[in-house]
């Protein structure tokens, strides 16, 4: 299911499935959202880099806000790192590319 070559949109349906085995990375955005624009063009960088070793996706807080309310998000950007399920990393804010890679290979 994760295709981690390129980032992909995800909904409240899916987190779950997406985020429940291997290494994920998730973007809590919004279009509105400048700094989230920004973010947006450093993920696909993290996502060339990092291959099909981890998933990175992003969630329209808009369009799916519940995952969003249950996991306490109340700025965004925010970036979530899990590791089977499990969150174990927190980003808020714009994020650079090495940062993030950094941050996923020490899951790997």
């Amino acid at each position: 299911m994760k295709n981690a070559s390129t980032v992909r949109n995800i909904t409240d349906e899916e987190f779950e499935q997406v985020t429940g085995a291997g290494l994920s990375l998730v973007d809590f955005w919004a279009p509105w959202c400048y700094p989230c624009r920004l973010q947006g063009p450093i993920l696909e960088k993290v996502a060339g880099k990092v291959g099909e070793k981890a998933g990175i996706f992003k969630l329209n807080v808009d369009d799916s806000g519940e995952t969003a309310a249950k996991l306490g998000i109340t700025g965004i950007p925010t970036l979530l790192l899990f590791k089977d399920g499990q969150k174990v990393k927190q980003f808020v804010g714009v994020q650079q590319e090495d940062v993030l890679v950094s941050s996923l290979e020490s899951f790997m």
